[in-house]
């Protein structure tokens, strides 16, 4: 018999309210525990009451099912603070596991396109990405005016995590505005959910899954789907990846030596495990207290674990960061970004945010500009005014801004369209 959504969601909620976090991460199901371990969950809960104080009431939950009636259901509760109020959204399946947990503003606002987008000038259909039982869905963005093109093309590779196809943070949609914002500039571009959304089971039934599954297979097959197109030119065919998904585009890039070019945004170079803990004592800064410690202290013990002598495919996943498995982090800890790009004769556009402070310019810009200096078709250039996922704004970038309706800035999508545009067809071969 399943569990009714709504009234797991209420549990959840109410067990957060008593601290008891550990239950709520019980039920997460394995590609949420990778990602939230509970010291995280009890540091982004007990921020929001650090900021709007203690919870006056929990509301009445509402549902909706996923898109296309698969996936777990939608589910969402008001909590009342004393200075304000949250919804907490989460993804229930019929087993009663949790696939996602977010804190967002309430009401929660639509997304809406971005000012820069030009709808009439580009249609959109869907796709599937892949083969047999791994196949996800896409959304392939086509410029209008057959006999124009054919266009340049695009594919979009999310960050860490399991994302949907538009990057979805909150009320944001960071990829489906860049994909809307450079078809409206003649740029065919393909976006698709990750894996790690669309069949969360299969994957963590999987101990020996790697950031190259997570990645690779599906971004060739979106790479090759786009070729075949008959209004895209495949000789320019890019691929675009943002955070862990621009680490892995040299990767891609390797396995698919037709690809024209590379767009790597906010791409992060440090070694992942310590970049956790770099940014978790940033957080734990501004907002000290007695759970920003344990959490700081859990993921500093656990980012030795990574780089220890015994790691192991065999290590358990709870002793690593994020709860990745001890597969994940050998490949993980093997892979050099930098020098993996150095090693390919494609171009590369690297753009990085001033105001990021999850990939930032002075842990991981640094390493791509000293590795790559000696390239003249590398172009790097900071925005900076932008945060991690290229929004504009001013002073130190927070969690909290990632809550607010934004989208990603206009020169970021016009740098992104003109780079790929003045691209020169891949040489067959090459």
């Amino acid at each position: 018999m399943g569990h009714d959504p709504q009234a797991v969601a209420v549990a959840m909620v109410g067990f957060a309210r008593e601290g008891r976090f550990a239950e709520v991460t019980r039920a997460f199901a394995p590609a949420l525990q990778a990602l939230v371990p509970e010291e995280t969950l009890r540091l982004a809960w007990e921020s929001q009451v650090a900021r709007l104080g203690p919870i006056t009431g929990i509301g009445g939950p509402s549902a909706e099912p996923a898109p296309g009636g698969e996936g777990p259901v939608l589910v969402s509760v008001p909590v009342s603070y004393e200075r304000g109020e949250l919804r907490v959204l989460l993804a229930v399946d019929e087993q009663g596991s949790l696939h996602d947990l977010r804190l967002v503003p309430a009401p929660a606002e639509p997304w809406a396109a971005p000012p820069y987008a030009r709808p009439e000038r580009f249609e959109e259909h869907e796709v599937t990405v892949g083969s047999g039982e791994l196949a996800v869905r896409g959304t392939l963005s086509l410029p209008r005016g057959r006999g124009r093109g054919p266009w340049p093309g695009v594919v979009l590779l999310g960050g860490g995590g399991p994302f949907d196809r538009d990057g979805s943070a909150g009320p944001n949609k960071p990829l489906k505005d860049l994909a809307w914002g450079l078809a409206g500039h003649g740029i065919a571009v393909l976006r698709f959910d990750k894996v790690t959304h669309a069949h969360a089971g299969q994957v963590a039934a999987r101990p020996d899954f790697t950031m190259s599954d997570e990645y690779v297979p599906h971004a060739v097959a979106a790479v090759r789907l786009l070729q075949r197109h008959p209004d895209v030119d495949a000789a320019r065919v890019h691929v675009a990846g943002h955070s862990m998904g621009g680490k892995v585009a040299p990767r891609v890039a390797a396995a698919e030596p037709s690809v024209a070019g590379l767009v790597l945004l906010a791409a992060d170079a440090q070694p992942m495990h310590h970049a956790a803990v770099r940014v978790l004592r940033h957080l734990a800064a501004a907002q000290p207290g007695p759970a920003a410690e344990a959490a700081v202290e859990a993921i500093t013990r656990q980012a030795a674990v990574v780089d220890g002598p015994d790691l192991s495919p065999s290590t358990p996943a709870a002793d690593l960061p994020f709860g990745l498995s001890g597969a994940y982090w050998l490949d993980l800890r093997g892979y050099d970004p930098v020098a993996a790009a150095a090693a390919l004769d494609t171009p590369m556009l690297i753009l990085q945010g001033g105001r990021d402070y999850q990939v930032t310019v002075e842990d991981d810009l640094a390493r791509w500009r000293a590795g790559l200096a000696h390239r003249p078709d590398v172009t790097i250039r900071v925005h900076a005014a932008a945060d991690h996922l290229f929004f504009a704004g001013t002073g130190p970038s927070t969690p909290e801004d990632y809550d607010r309706p934004q989208h990603v800035d206009p020169a970021v999508v016009a740098d992104v369209a003109a780079w790929l545009d003045a691209q020169p067809a891949r040489k067959p071969g090459a």
